[in-house]
């Protein structure tokens, strides 16, 4: 059966379908996939980029949340397994039992930045991710400090991976068209992801982001103590900078001195014996 007889795009799953079997070959060259090695594609869809897929020697599976494509892609490609699950409560955790996994897909636009953000700082033991997002979102993830385009979910995925911006993708070679260009972002796992500083570093970049117009020191007012002094002397910033001035690795060092600082502010210190 036909994929498209039964199943419309959902614009409440933010379904854009891609049909180009060229840019399909050109996602999965660029992952770069060894023999032997698993793959798990997220949002297959209709299955255009499952098809390529399905030639991979290694292990493949794919998680689909639309329960109609779920049947649908289970008939089509019996060797792909397939689970039917939302990326948004996945257990990224249970990646760890792939060492070496590679994930690649078309993520839903409208929830793409929350599921990434998820992926990054969840996921273990994988090789690579490559993913298709609105070509805005990939300006985003691959920005640079100093510049408009960073951001909280640049700096997040900043201290767990290292994002390369691969190819932009036109409108036309979706179903249906989106009203914007897409593009393919590859990221490579850091070899000292902030898995300890990560409840931290999520709060720190929560408050500075809300606020990116104002300045260090005038959003951290209520944090600020010694130890955040030292810090600026000692890492060279001014209090006077903004957020996006700042790196990912110079906020994660930040961000455990905050949170002292605010668990301090909640609780009276005991005194020393």
């Amino acid at each position: 059966m036909d994929s498209r007889s039964f199943s419309n795009p959902k614009r409440s799953l933010g379904q854009n379908f891609l049909s180009d079997p060229n840019v399909c070959r050109r996602i999965v060259a660029a992952a770069q996939l060894c023999p032997g090695e698993p793959v798990l594609e997220i949002g297959p869809g209709r299955g255009a980029l499952t098809r390529v897929l399905a030639d991979h020697d290694g292990p493949v599976m794919a998680l689909e949340k639309d329960s109609a494509l779920v049947r649908w892609l289970r008939g089509e490609f019996p060797r792909i397994g397939v689970v039917h699950a939302d990326g948004l409560e996945f257990c990224w955790e249970a990646t760890g039992r792939l060492p070496g996994l590679t994930l690649v897909g078309n993520l839903p636009y409208n929830v793409a930045s929350p599921m990434i953000w998820e992926m990054v700082s969840r996921c273990r033991s994988w090789k690579a991710m490559l993913f298709m997002v609105q070509k805005e979102v990939a300006l985003r993830l691959t920005a640079q400090a100093e510049s408009r385009a960073y951001g909280a979910l640049t700096a997040w995925v900043g201290n767990f991976v290292r994002a390369e911006y691969v190819f932009t993708v036109p409108p036309h070679v979706f179903t249906p068209r989106p009203k914007v260009d897409s593009a393919i972002v590859r990221f490579l796992p850091r070899p000292d992801p902030a898995w300890r500083e990560a409840e931290d570093l999520s709060r720190l970049l929560k408050i500075l982001f809300q606020q990116r117009r104002k300045q260090l020191g005038t959003i951290l007012k209520g944090h600020w103590s010694a130890a955040i002094e030292q810090w600026c002397h000692a890492a060279g910033v001014d209090r006077r900078v903004r957020p996006e001035d700042l790196d990912p690795d110079t906020l994660r060092t930040l961000a455990p001195l905050v949170a002292e600082g605010k668990d301090a502010s909640r609780t009276p210190k005991s005194p020393r014996t």
